[in-house]
């Protein structure tokens, strides 16, 4: 069976074809096709809104049943910031890096232990006869006080989880605990219902 990702994130692409592989699925993403896919409007309030909003978009595009996933991180000393905005957190052209920077910045002078703060990923799926759902996976763990390690992307260098720091775990210690690993395993038991 087919599916589409939409996403231009190489990293996300890679995870789910890893835990995947088991099940005889291929996924082909905008890089497969000769056009490129319009960016939908993410207006949502929700990860859930948000990634359905995304996975319409692929079926849309490619008329393969499209899976998507809104992911972010939530700080409880920012009253939950950056949520749904953490790809955007420094801005609307912003890298990782500049994230990075600007979360260390707002906690600056938050105790170790008082950083805490949680993953969350939900991913959404929807067929071209127009059945949908979404799962949700969910990592707690710790903002660190600056930045280390080489592995993972996007919030990893910061955030410490209940086997090491993201960006300094192997891929398959991540996807045990992470949140998006989380997410795919409770996606994969889902999708069993529906194919």
């Amino acid at each position: 069976m087919k599916f589409f990702i939409a996403t231009k994130n190489g990293n996300k692409i890679k995870e789910f074809s890893r835990i995947f592989s088991d099940m005889g699925i291929e996924f082909v993403c905008e890089n497969d096709f000769d056009s490129v896919m319009p960016e939908p409007e993410e207006n949502g309030m929700t990860f859930s809104e948000n990634a359905l909003i995304k996975a319409r978009a692929g079926l849309q595009f490619s008329g393969l049943p499209a899976i998507a996933d809104d992911s972010g991180l939530c700080v409880d000393a920012l009253g939950g910031k950056p949520d749904i905005f953490s790809a955007r957190y420094a801005g609307p052209n912003c890298d990782s890096d500049e994230n990075n920077k600007k979360l260390l910045h707002e906690l600056k002078n938050v105790p170790l232990n008082r950083r805490t703060a949680y993953f969350i990923c939900v991913i959404a799926c929807v067929f071209p006869d127009g059945r949908e759902f979404t799962v949700e996976g969910r990592c707690d763990g710790l903002i660190d006080i600056s930045p280390s390690g080489k592995g993972g992307f996007g919030y990893d260098p910061l955030f410490i989880s209940e086997l090491g720091k993201f960006s300094e775990i192997t891929p398959e210690q991540k996807d045990k605990v992470s949140h998006r690993g989380k997410a795919i395993k409770l996606f994969k038991e889902r999708l069993n219902e529906y194919i």
